[in-house]
């Protein structure tokens, strides 16, 4: 088999498709939004898709998303892609598949997570009237918030112009927050992300409304809902599942840099 890189959108989706909620978002970086900042490659049989990477560069630190339910064929489009990745990057990996590069990288994991999908819509019947939009001008108190309550996470503010983020204020003061990390009307999949609470306003299920108003409003313009949630998060898990998202699959992160 061979490596080959990918223009084509269509192309692209028709194999991930396959496996829609493992690969949203993938698909979700096929949109017009994200679209200038992926380079795809894919191991290939007589132009048959056999297996598919995206690299994602919007940043200083490009995402490398390797998910897959055949982690020998992800093995090999890793062995071809070597020459051609970066020397410092972040990755999603099915199974074993980092051990491939552990020759020319080191690497650190960053935990075992699970990808959920929505498959019980019924769930989100809950009262959200607490939950209000935000919007850009909400930049700063939202970094506020993050700094406080989720140190680390990954944020981007232009997410703020899909109109996807809800949060419950306290007085003045914005407490809790959901977002989307992904979120295309074209290609009809969003994933959740962003999603934290204020310490002191904890265990009172504000995180739950926020996810669940978010929720509510994307499946006015999407079929497929996830989110990606660390094994050792027992509270957001409960919290997913009891707004009906299912465990379907489970991959690790990692920050690798060459030696």
């Amino acid at each position: 088999m061979e490596r080959v890189c990918l223009h084509d959108r269509s192309q692209i989706e028709k194999f991930l498709r396959e496996h829609t909620f493992l690969n949203l978002y993938a698909l979700g970086d096929l949109d017009k939004f994200f679209w200038n900042y992926t380079t795809w490659y894919a191991l290939a049989r007589e132009e048959q898709i056999k297996q598919l990477v995206l690299l994602y560069a919007k940043s200083d630190l490009p995402v490398l998303l390797g998910l897959s339910a055949e982690v020998e064929e992800l093995k090999e489009l890793l062995q071809l892609l070597m020459p051609l990745l970066p020397k410092r990057f972040y990755a999603h990996f099915s199974g074993d598949a980092v051990k491939v590069l552990a020759k020319h990288y080191q690497f650190q994991s960053h935990g075992e997570h699970y990808k959920m999908a929505l498959t019980d819509r019924s769930r989100l019947n809950i009262d959200t009237s607490q939950a209000i939009a935000l919007s850009v001008e909400n930049t700063a108190e939202l970094e506020q918030l993050y700094n406080l309550s989720y140190p680390g996470n990954w944020f981007e503010p232009q997410m703020l112009k899909t109109g996807c983020y809800y949060g419950i204020r306290r007085g003045d003061t914005l407490v809790s927050v959901a977002g989307v990390h992904i979120y295309s009307k074209d290609y009809k999949v969003a994933a959740l992300g962003n999603i934290t609470t204020h310490p002191q306003w904890r265990g009172q299920g504000l995180g739950t409304i926020v996810c669940a108003k978010l929720s509510q409003v994307l499946l006015e313009t999407v079929e497929h809902i996830g989110i990606n949630v660390k094994a050792d998060n027992p509270s957001a898990i409960a919290c997913y599942k009891k707004l009906g998202f299912t465990s379907i699959a489970t991959y690790t992160e990692y920050l690798l840099e060459s030696k």
